[in-house]
């Protein structure tokens, strides 16, 4: 069961102006499941996007990457859920490009115009053929109020939907921004299989769209482990359609461009916590923070060697407070002037190592008592500089390697 997660209410969803949303069945991998989503964006509209840093990256990565360097304008993104068209070679970069070109056939654009993304089983090959077959229907189904509907389009293995919504107002106009997210399992950002789609009718430069989805991606999605895994399909891409009628954002360091960033950071890390809360298995949320870093770099270093290691996990997952395993962590992180005698380590409120060692106060029934609860912070303060970084996982479970063991039966 996600922990502390419900499906979204889509009436709580804004729609974009400038985006229009159209999903259907394609049996792409199984029978009588939303599995094609298009997503329709107004001439004008400016795109960017963050790739996963894996070197096998999927086809669809490569196609999206050459388009979005054509510059040619963005008018339309096409995704496909059951099949990852990833580890498929020559063949499915073929694929991925038929695909864009039926769908931009059909709306009188350019294929360097169209975005595909494909999340699924690695290693197959990708029905196109279904996919173009299901495309008309997309289209006919589009609509501006689909978000809820296109977040249930993009699901693998999660159980639940993920999105996300907000207003704010600039230069005296409401801006609207709203995003889905997809993943539960092979999640390592590193920019799981992990996509996200965020929109705002908010009118900004285009070239300043690249930097902000960096930034996004580095405050959310880049933070967030459920296994260690970084997918060869990871994409999170911000579509600005210059709707909303406010002068444009020149510099995000002006007042508008500060507050477009943290209401765009705020959703991202919403969807971003969403997947891991849906996580494969998982019954608890983690926060693991590292403060007193002399550089951030590292407090990540410290924070991901936590949250990525299995011992660790477990342990919370049996509500076992076996804490010299974060110890642990923390000295293989790669910090290699650590003095291990400055460390202090909380779980929540709870003050369990001071300057290295256990602290006299602390008892094992205050540990376990916060291991035992849905949601644990995680605190490791290093004494040694004013950097700090937080990193959201989950813990590890049996039915993490059930789900794992029968994904492709």
């Amino acid at each position: 069961m996600p922990v502390n997660l419900s499906a979204p209410n889509p009436a709580d969803l804004h729609a974009v102006p400038g985006v229009e949303l159209g999903i259907t069945m394609a049996g792409v991998r199984k029978a009588n499941r939303r599995d094609l989503l298009v997503v329709k964006l107004a001439e004008g509209s400016a795109v960017a996007g963050v790739f996963t840093a894996n070197r096998f990256c999927a086809a669809p990565v490569q196609v999206c990457r050459e388009h979005l360097a054509a510059g040619q304008g963005m008018r339309a993104i096409v995704v496909n859920t059951g099949n990852a068209n990833a580890g498929t070679g020559a063949d499915g970069l073929a694929r991925a490009r038929s695909t864009c070109a039926a769908l931009a056939k059909l709306l009188g654009v350019k294929s360097e115009q169209v975005l595909p993304f494909s999340t699924g089983v690695i290693m197959e090959t990708l029905p196109s053929e279904r996919i173009e077959a299901g495309l008309p229907a997309a289209l006919a189904d589009a609509k501006a109020a689909n978000w809820a509907l296109a977040a249930e389009a993009i699901m693998t293995t999660d159980t639940l939907p993920k999105a996300a919504s907000r207003q704010l107002t600039i230069g005296g106009k409401t801006v609207t921004i709203t995003g889905i997210s997809k993943g539960a399992g092979m999640i390592r950002p590193n920019m799981a299989t992990m996509l996200g789609f965020v929109a705002t009718d908010a009118a900004i430069a285009p070239e300043l769209l690249q930097p902000l989805v960096k930034e996004a991606a580095d405050q959310s999605f880049n933070r967030i482990t459920i296994d260690g895994d970084t997918s060869t399909n990871d994409s999170f891409v911000l579509i600005a359609t210059q709707r909303a009628g406010h002068a444009p954002i020149t510099r995000l360091d002006s007042a508008e461009g500060r507050a477009l960033r943290e209401a765009l950071i705020a959703v991202s890390q919403q969807l971003a916590q969403a997947i891991v809360r849906d996580g494969e298995g998982a019954t608890k949320f983690i926060t693991v923070r590292i403060e007193g870093g002399r550089s951030e770099d590292e407090c990540r270093q410290a924070a991901y060697a936590i949250a990525h290691s299995p011992l660790v996990k477990t342990a919370f997952f049996a509500s076992d407070p076996n804490l010299g395993r974060i110890l642990a962590a923390v000295g293989y992180a790669g910090i290699a002037d650590l003095d291990q005698s400055l460390i202090d380590l909380f779980l929540d409120e709870v003050h369990v190592v001071h300057r290295g060692g256990r602290r006299a106060e602390y008892r094992e029934e205050d540990g376990a008592r916060v291991m035992k609860q849905p949601e644990i912070t995680v605190r490791v303060n290093l004494h040694r500089g004013s950097a700090q970084a937080t990193v959201w996982t989950c813990d590890l479970s049996y039915d993490y390697v059930k789900i794992n063991a029968d994904y492709r039966s």
